[in-house]
């Protein structure tokens, strides 16, 4: 008799797009920091949905919003006015220092909106994004995502779009240019392999648009809800943005996103301009609500703030010769190896460890912000044996 997982793979292989390198296990339940496969082998999960289950797997205030808000409306068009999504704008927008949010359902549809947006609202063409950026594989998104691997099959994408590398101040005052709708930029690069630029490097860049009447997106896609130990990655610099990009976290596990901006540019965007059947639907935003809550009241930012600091002391005491560099804030960790990263995820998956690299040589490290010190221990000592393996 076949067991669960072979008949898993057996359908997904004959039925799903093979898109995906996936990793050999099958996911069937979570708890907090913690998943178990079809198995019941016990995982601590740092990948958690890649930064997205911030308030860790199945929390019972999202059970409760979701099941509660499913007996009562699930779907209505943007035809109609709904509830829910007026009460998690007047939540989401002053939590972000914005003042006008566009819903959607996901980080690539609120890039889009934002490309959309900044075109409209300056009447120009061009962009600027930084070298090893991700912003996602859309048409637009992937326009001014970096890496070559994603781009070239798809291309010609939309033009024009320079890319600067990251952190260099003066490369982008070389590239700027009155054609220059907008400057996007990641707080902390994630998929980039967690680059973090010098809070100067971002002031800086604010200024270079203000001088040149461009507008500055952030991408928080990533960074959002308490990633970083701060709500938001630009918190750390101090520097807002005109637009902002959210998605990930946002609702708690389910598929949510959103665009928001300053009075200034939102003004800008007419009725028409851009839509979403599903955006701002009920079910997902009584998530999103019950997730904030979640956030705000089990001080989960303090959380990712205290437990990232232990984390990255933890992981700076493993002194090993193959560990180049340890860099991240809060919850968002990467650690730079001399040799590829991926034997080390296979050991730490065998060992009930769940990572994934950001490139061929940084191992990232996003788990729930609810994680324990127990956990994180042994994370620690999984990982330092998994690099130790690997040297």
């Amino acid at each position: 008799m076949k067991d669960q997982y072979q008949n898993i793979i057996e359908k997904d292989s004959k039925y799903v797009f093979q898109n995906y390198t996936r990793q050999p296990i099958a996911l069937v339940r979570g708890n907090g920091a913690v998943v178990w496969d079809s198995n019941g082998k016990e995982y601590i999960d740092c990948v958690a949905g890649i930064a997205v289950n911030n308030i860790g797997h199945c929390h019972p205030a999202i059970i409760e919003a979701v099941s509660k808000q499913a007996t009562e409306l699930i779907h209505v068009s943007n035809l109609y006015y709904n509830k829910q999504q007026s009460d998690l704008a007047a939540q989401l927008v002053p939590r972000t220092g914005m003042d006008r949010v566009f819903f959607c359902n996901s980080g690539t549809e609120s890039i889009e909106g934002a490309l959309k947006l900044a075109r409209r609202a300056t009447a120009r063409t061009d962009f600027i994004a930084a070298e090893h950026s991700f912003h996602g594989r859309t048409m637009g998104s992937l326009s001014v995502t970096h890496k070559s691997q994603y781009r070239t099959p798809f291309e010609p994408l939309i033009k024009k779009v320079d890319f600067i590398p990251f952190n260099d101040i003066e490369a982008l005052k070389e590239t700027i240019s009155q054609h220059t709708a907008a400057v996007l930029l990641e707080p902390i690069q994630g998929e980039g392999g967690i680059r973090i630029p010098d809070n100067q490097y971002l002031k800086g860049v604010r200024d270079i648009c203000d001088d040149n009447n461009t507008l500055l997106i952030f991408d928080e896609v990533q960074t959002g809800f308490g990633r970083t130990g701060h709500w938001f990655g630009w918190e750390h610099s101090g520097v807002r943005p005109d637009i902002m990009t959210l998605a990930k976290a946002l609702a708690g596990g389910l598929p949510m996103g959103a665009m928001l901006a300053t009075e200034e540019t939102a003004s800008k965007m007419q009725k028409g301009d851009h839509a979403a059947t599903f955006g701002g639907g009920p079910l997902v935003c009584a998530a999103a609500i019950a997730s904030l809550n979640v956030i705000e009241n089990e001080k989960l930012v303090d959380s990712s703030a205290k437990m990232g600091s232990y984390m990255m002391d933890s992981m700076n005491n493993l002194k090993l010769d193959n560990v180049l560099e340890i860099r991240g804030k809060g919850l968002m960790i990467g650690i730079e190896l001399s040799t590829k990263c991926g034997p080390v995820v296979d050991y730490a998956r065998n060992n009930g460890v769940l990572l994934n690299c950001t490139s061929e040589a940084v191992l990232r490290f996003v788990p729930p912000l609810m994680i324990t010190k127990e956990q994180i221990d042994r994370v620690i000592e999984v990982v330092k044996k998994g690099i130790q393996e690997a040297e």
